[in-house]
């Protein structure tokens, strides 16, 4: 259950990344609102997967889905750009993620 806590923590950390561009710097109300109630969500169930889970798995789990995430949202949903050298960037990432996972005793 740790790491389903953990999965949903990092797309609210995805969720804030792409509220907070869409406030434009908090300037506007209902996307601050939005990026806020996201990123207590995102922290508070990274507490709790942080029960079961050692810390620095579950810290750098968190913050490679909302990098990953936030690379891809912003390439999907804003248009930003697709280089080779962004892709590779990316896909070491996502290895990362998953060999932390597949490498935790938790």
């Amino acid at each position: 259950m740790a790491w389903i806590y953990l999965f949903v923590a990092g797309l609210m950390e995805v969720a804030w990344a792409y509220g907070l561009k869409q406030s434009e710097g908090f300037s506007r109300f209902w996307p601050a609102v939005f990026t806020v109630i996201a990123m207590v969500l995102s922290v508070v169930l990274l507490a709790i997967a942080m029960r079961q889970l050692p810390l620095g798995t579950a810290y750098a789990v968190w913050t490679g889905i909302g990098a990953v995430g936030a690379f891809i949202v912003g390439i999907v949903v804003l248009g930003e750009a697709v280089t080779p050298a962004r892709l590779i960037s990316a896909g070491l990432l996502l290895a990362g993620i998953i060999g932390l996972k597949l490498t935790s005793h938790a």
